[in-house]
C-alpha cells in the first residue's frame, strides 16, 4: 500500500508540473535584484549608528527633504549611464548648432563687405592710397578702405575700395572711366573683400601715423637674408633706416618685413625699390599701414650689469 501512495504522489506531481516554471533560486535572484535597485544609498539606514552627522542638523534637513522624495525618483546606474549619454548628446548638438551660426555670421559678413566693396584698374603708377580714396570719397562718400596692389612699375596697378554702404559702392562703378593721375581708371563690382587689418596694429596716435609715412611693408623676402643685409640693401639704395622688423614662419616660403626710415621721402623712394633682387628673389614694396612699434622689454628680461 505504501508503495501504491507513493506512485499515486509522483503521478500527481507530474500532473501539476509546468516547465516555464523558473527554479526558487533564479526567481529569488531576480527578485532580490530588484529590490536592490530600489535601494537608496544614501539613506539613513545605510550610515552607521556612530557616524556623528546624524546628530547635525544639516544632516536632518537633508535626510526628511531629499532623501525620502528621492526614493521614488531613484534610478540605476544603468539608467544614469544612458541618461548621461544623452545629456552629452545634447551638448554635441547644442556647440554643432552654435558653431554653424558662427559660420553663418561670419558668411553673412563677409558676403556683405563684398558687396561693399569694387575693383579698381589701369591705376596710374602715381598715384598714392589716399589720392585714390578721395578720388572715390568726394563722389560717392565715405571710403573704409583702400588697397592698391601690384608692381609700382606698372600701369596695371589694382586697387580695393571698401565703402560704409552699399549705394556708395554702386555709385562708384558710375566713375569707370574717370582720369585718375594720367590714366583712366576701369571700377567694377568686386567679387572679393578686403582683408582687415588687426586693430591693435593701426596707428594710435600722431606720432605713429607719422611713424607710418616713413615706412614700408615689404615681402617675398629669401627667407637666407638676414636682418643686417635688408637694413644694408635699403640703407645703400635709399637712406637712413632708424627700425626695422623682421617677420617669418616655417610654413611660408618667404619672409616680410617693415621698415622704418628717417626721413618720409626715402621711404617714398624705396617704392621703386619694387622688383629688386635680395638674396635670390625680387621683393615687392608698398607702403605701410600700421607703424613699427619698439619692443616692449619685459621687466624680467633685464639682466643685472
Amino acid at each position: 500500500m505504501a508503495v501504491v501512495a507513493d506512485d499515486s504522489t509522483e503521478v500527481a506531481a507530474a500532473k501539476n508540473f509546468d516547465p516555464e516554471m523558473k527554479p526558487k533560486s533564479e526567481f529569488d535572484a531576480h527578485k532580490l535584484a530588484e529590490m536592490f535597485s530600489n535601494l537608496n544609498p544614501l539613506a539613513k539606514e545605510f550610515f552607521p549608528s556612530s557616524y556623528s552627522h546624524h546628530d547635525r542638523p544639516d544632516f536632518q534637513f537633508y535626510y526628511h527633504n531629499y532623501n525620502r522624495s528621492s526614493m521614488k525618483n531613484f534610478q540605476p546606474a544603468d539608467q544614469l549611464l544612458h541618461n548621461d549619454n544623452d545629456r552629452r548628446r545634447r551638448n554635441d548638438n547644442n556647440n554643432q548648432g552654435r558653431r554653424r551660426m558662427n559660420n553663418r555670421s561670419i558668411r553673412a559678413q563677409q558676403e556683405e563687405s563684398v558687396m561693399r566693396t569694387v575693383y579698381v584698374s589701369d591705376i596710374d603708377k602715381d598715384v598714392s592710397e589716399e589720392e585714390l580714396a578721395k578720388v572715390f570719397r568726394e563722389y560717392c562718400g565715405y571710403v573704409n578702405d583702400c588697397r592698391i596692389c601690384g608692381d609700382p612699375h606698372s600701369v596695371l596697378r589694382f586697387a580695393f575700395v571698401e565703402f560704409a554702404n552699399e549705394p556708395s559702392a554702386r555709385a562708384a562703378t558710375g566713375l569707370s572711366g574717370t582720369m585718375v593721375g594720367s590714366y583712366p581708371i576701369k571700377v567694377l563690382p568686386s567679387k572679393t573683400a578686403i582683408l582687415p587689418v588687426n586693430p591693435t596694429f593701426l596707428p594710435k596716435s600722431n606720432d605713429e601715423w607719422d611713424m607710418c609715412t616713413r615706412t614700408i611693408y615689404c615681402t617675398n623676402i629669401d627667407k637666407k637674408v638676414s636682418q643686417i643685409e635688408v637694413k644694408n640693401f635699403f640703407e645703400t639704395s635709399c637712406g637712413e633706416v632708424t627700425r626695422l622688423r623682421l617677420l617669418g614662419d616655417q610654413l611660408h616660403s618667404t619672409r616680410i618685413a617693415f621698415v622704418e626710415f628717417a626721413m618720409a621721402e626715402t621711404a617714398l623712394q624705396a617704392l621703386n625699390c619694387s622688383g629688386m633682387i635680395l638674396g635670390t628673389q625680387p621683393i615687392r614694396v608698398s607702403p605701410s599701414k600700421t607703424p613699427v612699434r619698439p619692443r616692449v622689454t619685459r621687466p624680467g628680461s633685464i639682466k643685472p650689469s
